[in-house]
């Protein structure tokens, strides 16, 4: 027998695979599904949004791109696998202009926000990690937080559970955050999520 949180996910699946509020992006794939991870999640990742060579194309977030296999680093790094965290992002669909991905427009975040705050209140997680600075707004325009990217990998609380920020996975991100660096935010993010809380130091 299906749980109520089951059902409810299948329905906000349904919803989001209907929408047609935005647009530009007539015929782009929804990427909200059982794929994006267990309900139930101690930890779930909001990033930008479905990338054009990635997610629209294999429709789960942060997979089949160079991103996706630098996420795989990444994860690891923390001590977590695909299959015990959820992904979702900012905006659900690809937004791309010309054949390239660009940033989602404000209309397009604000047409997502309620997905993204169904999702946040089925899946409850513990940890909520954000990834870059678009899902950090995306966060915030649903409950103010505090919490930014000068002060990457510092959990903040936020809606009773821990929130923290991120950079993007993505190979452009390397200009501002090495991936060494990344690595070692992720390390830090497991530290995190087994203790449960951060400190200055990143121990418990």
């Amino acid at each position: 027998m299906e749980s109520f949180q089951q059902v409810a996910f299948e329905q906000l699946v349904a919803e989001v695979a209907a929408c047609r509020r935005c647009p530009a992006m007539a015929g782009r794939r929804r990427v909200l599904s059982a794929a994006n991870g267990p309900l139930g999640a101690r930890v779930l990742f909001v990033a930008e949004a479905p990338g054009r060579r990635g997610a629209e194309r294999t429709g789960i977030p942060l997979s089949g791109d160079a991103t996706g296999r630098r996420f795989e680093r990444l994860l690891a790094a923390a001590g977590l696998s695909r299959s015990e965290v959820f992904l979702t992002n900012a905006v659900l669909c690809n937004p791309c202009r010309a054949g390239r991905n660009r940033p989602p427009a404000a209309s397009e975040l604000a047409h997502c926000r309620d997905f993204l705050r169904r999702t946040l209140a089925l899946v409850d997680p513990e940890v909520v990690v954000a990834l870059g600075g678009v899902a950090l707004r995306a966060l915030g325009a649903i409950a103010p937080h505090g919490a930014s990217l000068a002060r990457v990998g510092e959990a903040v609380s936020w809606q009773g559970r821990l929130l923290v920020p991120l950079y993007h996975p993505g190979p452009r991100t390397e200009h501002h955050r090495p991936f060494a660096q990344q690595l070692a935010d992720y390390h830090r993010l497991g530290v995190v999520i087994q203790r449960g809380r951060w400190d200055a130091t990143g121990q418990a």
